[in-house]
């Protein structure tokens, strides 16, 4: 095994062309390690499949506004010969809930629907309930942005020889649901807390304004008009499509009785479809936020999906949110039972990826994949940059001294431009400076902040594991 990779530095060139540039993704997986911005060694597809018992994955790659490639790998079933390819379909999980959105955004464009109107207008079939005499007012606005106070976060799915609920039976908790009721417990637009019963609110919405089964209403909306010719919200799904579908694998590269799980809970979790339909949904929303030609959504509705929500800044409409500027992103994850998946996208550069497995062990993978692809086309602002600060020695002579806490006391001395934490019989570990009073511990992943009250170092913070300690300064010398 090589050293850990530091990817502070750019790669040297490399052979340009789509098939090199596949070999250098498909032979560079980056594993995670237990130190943040520090991956182990570069591994192959295959290797990290093997160790995660994963017998198929698909990708698809996007890169100057068009899938650049899209390719599958292993089988569709361990133990069978059937191999992956770039239109065997698979379990999209909670990436369900974005393409829904886009079927959203559509009709609030064509006016027929509007994100902020209570949707019990809307509603016929059920209702948002009542919690006592207090009527909750919840908004498609609020659903799409998580925060609308509604219950489950997920759905376990159902067995292929389960009997299968209806979507108002779901919403009610009754059986043969197997998941709790869906309901209003918090104030509504306060704050994100995600909600796989909320989007299936949306799902009987869309259907009761719209008089259509939901799988139609998609293909209509947003599958035919994208080209996503492989993709399907049906449950359960048709033989038709069956003989195209990867089977699920929970863990350990067993396959799932039955193959996989149905979900009723379509909006939320019922999606089959391949990395690169999603590939066609991600550059849909990238054209219509630069206001380019587009088929399904309008400019305005794409900046609407891409803006933060008032509860949170890493949630838009449909989608999740990370980055700024040039590094701005938008995608998704899933999760079903045997199969994982998440689909990235930068909003302004026409780059993004999209990775699909079927199997939940192999979720480590989809990470691995998409660092490797953004090292090779080279996203910005992907990686942990390079925060190394300069301080001025007379400030880091005023954090030398002692510290005390509850359970530890330790000792802050100068080591150059760098400071030195010795904790009991420890030895010393090297500090490096990312802000004026906060530094990052070299070979733990550990942050030191230090506290200052009318310029007079007080105390200090360790972080560890998000989990932070105070200690106090004690009462001597210091070299300010």
């Amino acid at each position: 095994m090589g050293a850990e990779l530091d990817l502070t530095e750019a790669p040297p060139p490399a052979e340009t062309g789509t098939d090199a540039r596949a070999q250098r993704v498909l032979n560079g997986l980056l594993p995670d390690t237990a130190f943040r911005g520090r991956y182990g060694p570069a591994a192959s597809l295959a290797e990290r499949m093997a160790h995660y018992h994963t017998p198929g994955v698909s990708i698809a790659i996007v890169d100057d506004g068009r899938v650049e490639w899209a390719r599958g790998f292993g089988v569709r079933e361990r133990g069978r010969p059937e191999p992956v390819t770039e239109r065997t379909l698979f379990q999209a999980g909670s990436i369900s809930k974005p393409i829904f959105a886009l079927a959203v955004m559509r009709l609030v464009q064509e006016v027929r629907l509007d994100l902020d109107e209570d949707v019990n207008r809307y509603l016929t079939s059920w209702k948002v309930p009542a919690n006592g005499t207090w009527q909750p007012r919840v908004t498609l606005r609020q659903i799409l942005s998580h925060s609308a106070g509604l219950t489950v976060h997920g759905f376990p799915g159902y067995g292929v020889d389960e009997p299968l609920p209806s979507v108002i039976q779901v919403l009610n908790g009754t059986p043969p649901a197997n998941t709790l009721p869906v309901v209003v417990n918090i104030l509504p637009g306060v704050q994100s807390r995600y909600s796989g019963g909320g989007i299936t609110v949306g799902q009987l919405l869309v259907t009761d304004v719209l008089g259509k089964p939901f799988p139609a209403l998609m293909r209509e909306l947003v599958f035919d008009p994208l080209g996503m010719v492989d993709s399907t919200y049906a449950q359960p799904l048709p033989p038709d499509s069956a003989c195209a579908a990867a089977t699920a694998h929970p863990s350990k590269g067993r396959p799932l009785a039955g193959r996989w799980h149905v979900y009723p809970e379509m909006a939320a979790a019922g999606l089959w479809t391949t990395p690169s339909d999603l590939a066609r949904a991600g550059i849909e929303v990238q054209r219509a936020f630069r206001a380019k030609r587009t088929t399904v959504l309008s400019a305005a509705m794409a900046q609407a999906m891409l803006t933060p929500s008032a509860a949170s800044d890493e949630v838009g409409l449909g989608f999740f949110l990370e980055g700024e500027g040039a590094a701005a992103r938008f995608g998704h994850g899933g999760w079903d039972e045997g199969f994982v998946a998440k689909m990235i996208f930068y909003r302004d550069r026409g780059q993004g990826a999209v990775v699909m497995v079927n199997s939940n062990e192999g979720y480590p993978l989809l990470d691995e994949i998409l660092r490797a692809v953004a090292r090779e086309y080279t996203w910005p602002g992907y990686f942990p940059e390079d925060t190394t600060a300069r301080v001025a020695a007379d400030t880091l002579n005023c954090y030398i001294g002692s510290y005390e806490a509850k359970m530890f006391e330790c000792r802050i001395a100068r080591n150059g431009d760098r400071l030195l934490l010795t904790l009991a019989d420890q030895p010393p570990l090297e500090l490096r400076p990312t802000k004026e009073n906060a530094f990052q511990a070299i070979d733990v992943d550990a942050e030191v902040v230090f506290n200052k009250v009318e310029g007079v170092v007080k105390s200090l913070a360790l972080t560890q594991g998000g989990k932070a300690t105070t200690a106090e300064k004690k009462p001597d010398t210091s070299e300010c």
